[in-house]
C-alpha cells in the first residue's frame, strides 16, 4: 500500500523564494496543496538561530521541512529538531545543483553515493515519527539515469523513505549554473514514469517545468503525485483551482477579499515586529498574471511596497487596481 497517498500535489521547495511568507500567501490559495520550506542546511538548524529558520505560520499545514547535509547523524538531529517544530514532514535534498551544495557535499551531489544518501534515510526515520522523503534528480553529469535512479530510489525506498520525489531532469554539475540546470538539461518524464511502474506500492512523485493543472493531472496518470514550482511562483493564481481539480472539492468562485484581509493583516503583524511589507509581496506580484490591473498591481508592489514606511494600505491599494470580475469571467 502506498504510504504518502494524500499528497496528490505539492508546492517545490526552491532556495530564496518559498519562505514562510510565501508559504503563508500560497496556503491562501489552496488549503490542501503539500508546501516546502526552503532547504535548510542540517549544520544550520542545530547551530543557528532556529526560530528564524524553521518558524513557520500554523496555517501553513501540511508543511514539510527540507534539509540538505550528507551526515547521517547530523541529518538525524536536525529532523528531531524539525519534528518539535511542527513540521509534518522532514524531505532531504539529493537535487540541488548550486555551488553552495558541491561546496558542502550535500544536494544532487548525494545522487554519486547512493548508499550514503540509504544511510542518512535511515537514521532520519530512526529519530521521528513523521514522514521522511527525498527529493533527488535522475541522475547526474555522466550517469545514466536508467541504473542511476534505480539504485537511489531501491536504495532509499529499502531505508523506510515515505516518498521519493524526481525533478525529471539531469543535473550537471560540470558546466553548467544552477539556473541553466533548472532549463538547459531535457525533460525525461518517462524516465519517473518508468520508476513508478517498477515501484508500484511505493509513492512516486514527479517535478520539473510542469506549467499548468492539465499538465498536472496527465502526470497523475502515471504516478501519485505532482509537484509545482516556477509555475506557482510566478504565476500563483493557478493555486486557486488545485483543491478542486485534485482534492475532490466542489468547484467555487475565489474569495478575493478574503485573501485581502488575510495578507494585509498578515503583513500588519509582520510590519509591527520589525518585517518590511517587501518581505511578503515579492511573492505576489505574478498572482493576476494577464488580466486587467495586472501592471498596476505589479507596479504597486514593485515599488511603493517597497518604500519605507510602507504599511498594509499599500497591499490594499494594489488589489484595488486589479478587475475581480474578468478574473472570474476567466475562470
Amino acid at each position: 500500500m502506498l504510504k504518502y497517498q494524500e499528497h496528490r500535489v505539492a508546492l517545490a521547495p526552491m532556495m530564496d523564494w518559498t519562505d514562510r511568507h510565501c508559504r503563508f500567501f500560497h496556503r491562501q490559495l489552496t488549503r490542501r496543496a503539500l508546501l516546502y520550506t526552503e532547504m535548510v542546511v542540517a549544520d544550520a538548524v542545530i547551530h543557528g538561530a532556529r526560530e528564524r529558520l524553521l518558524g513557520f505560520d500554523n496555517i501553513e499545514h501540511p508543511v514539510a521541512l527540507q534539509l540538505g547535509g550528507s551526515d547521517p547523524a547530523k541529518l538525524a538531529e536536525a529532523a528531531r529538531i524539525g519534528e518539535t517544530f511542527g513540521y509534518d514532514e522532514i524531505n532531504l535534498n539529493v537535487g540541488c545543483p548550486s555551488d553552495r551544495v558541491q561546496s558542502g557535499t550535500f544536494g544532487a551531489c548525494l545522487m554519486k553515493t547512493p548508499a550514503l544518501v540509504a544511510e542518512c534515510v535511515a537514521a532520519m526515520k530512526a529519530s521521528v515519527k513523521i514522514p521522511v522523503t527525498v527529493k533527488c534528480r535522475i541522475g547526474v553529469d555522466d550517469q545514466d539515469p536508467e541504473p542511476a535512479l534505480d539504485i537511489l530510489a531501491d536504495g532509499v525506498l529499502a531505508a523506510g523513505a515515505d516518498a521519493l520525489w524526481v525533478h525529471a531532469r539531469k543535473a550537471w554539475l560540470e558546466g553548467l549554473s544552477p539556473k541553466e540546470n533548472r532549463e538547459i538539461p531535457p525533460l525525461d518524464y518517462p524516465r519517473v514514469y518508468r520508476l513508478k511502474a517498477r515501484k508500484p506500492d511505493e509513492f512516486i512523485g514527479i517535478n520539473g517545468g510542469i506549467q499548468s493543472l492539465a499538465e498536472a493531472s496527465a502526470h497523475l496518470s502515471h504516478v501519485d503525485g505532482v509537484m509545482l514550482g516556477r509555475a506557482a511562483y510566478h504565476t500563483p493564481g493557478v493555486l486557486t483551482g488545485v483543491d478542486a481539480a485534485f482534492y475532490g472539492e466542489a468547484p467555487a468562485a475565489f474569495d478575493y477579499s478574503a485573501l485581502i484581509d488575510a495578507m494585509a493583516g498578515y503583513a500588519a503583524r509582520h510590519i509591527e515586529r520589525g518585517g518590511r511589507l517587501g518581505h511578503i509581496t515579492r511573492h505576489m506580484v505574478g498572482l493576476f498574471h494577464g488580466l486587467p490591473g495586472a501592471r498596476r498591481f505589479r507596479q504597486i508592489l514593485s515599488t511603493d511596497a517597497n518604500k519605507p514606511g510602507a504599511g498594509a494600505e499599500v497591499l490594499r491599494s494594489a488589489f484595488s487596481a486589479v478587475d475581480f470580475e474578468a478574473e472570474a469571467e476567466a475562470a
